[in-house]
């Protein structure tokens, strides 16, 4: 073979190697996940799963989550293995959880779902046969880090909050004046003790 067909080759080779690289890899940032639609909703049985308690602003939790993600803590199970050391994804598929914009649809029912039960027609399989339900929320506190940072679900609001103000009680209603200007009598206001008697006992 002469000198200029084996150079013709080589560049052949070499542009059609890294043409099915990108496409493995989705092409780019996003690692190829199709549009931002929200997921589906959660089934009956994890509807009503919710983050135990203080857990989302729990640095021990988060970094025991991380240990999980990486495989420290269980060798069955490596998250990093497809979704990235630091959330970008290194497997064609993989979710990007840096993706602020996906992720914020997703609650953390259904974050806790998929991961306990796997993504149909995928790659992702469930892991709730190898991890208990404990190590699973740990997971999501972790993974969350990364496109919702500093972020926890607030399941009244069905939407990711600021952590330490889910759940946090609107400001108490001032009584509305009553007709000509003056404030309703304390009694009216529903939860307030009653007006003290009239001077005299009436």
């Amino acid at each position: 073979m002469n000198r200029m067909a084996w150079f013709k080759m080589t560049t052949l080779v070499g542009l059609s190697t890294m043409s099915l690289g990108l496409a493995g890899c989705g092409g780019g940032e996003g690692g190829g996940e199709g549009p931002v639609v929200a997921p589906p909703p959660p089934p009956a049985e994890y509807a009503d799963k919710h983050m135990p308690a203080g857990w989302w602003a729990d640095e021990k939790i988060v970094e025991e989550g991380r240990q999980l993600y990486i495989g420290a803590k269980n060798p069955d199970v490596n998250c990093a293995s497809c979704h990235g050391k630091d959330g970008k994804p290194v497997k064609a598929g993989a979710r990007d959880f840096r993706n602020t914009e996906r992720m914020k649809l997703y609650s953390d029912s259904v974050w806790f779902w998929r991961i306990s039960e796997g993504v149909p027609n995928t790659k992702m399989k469930a892991w709730k046969s190898k991890l208990p339900e404990e190590d699973r929320w740990k997971l999501v506190a972790f993974e969350r880090t990364w496109g919702l940072k500093g972020q926890e679900w607030d399941e009244a609001k069905k939407a990711w909050v600021p952590v330490g103000s889910a759940g946090a009680a609107a400001p108490a209603a001032v009584p509305a004046p009553a007709a000509g200007g003056a404030a309703a009598p304390a009694g009216d206001v529903k939860g307030a003790a009653p007006a003290a008697p009239a001077a005299g006992g009436k």
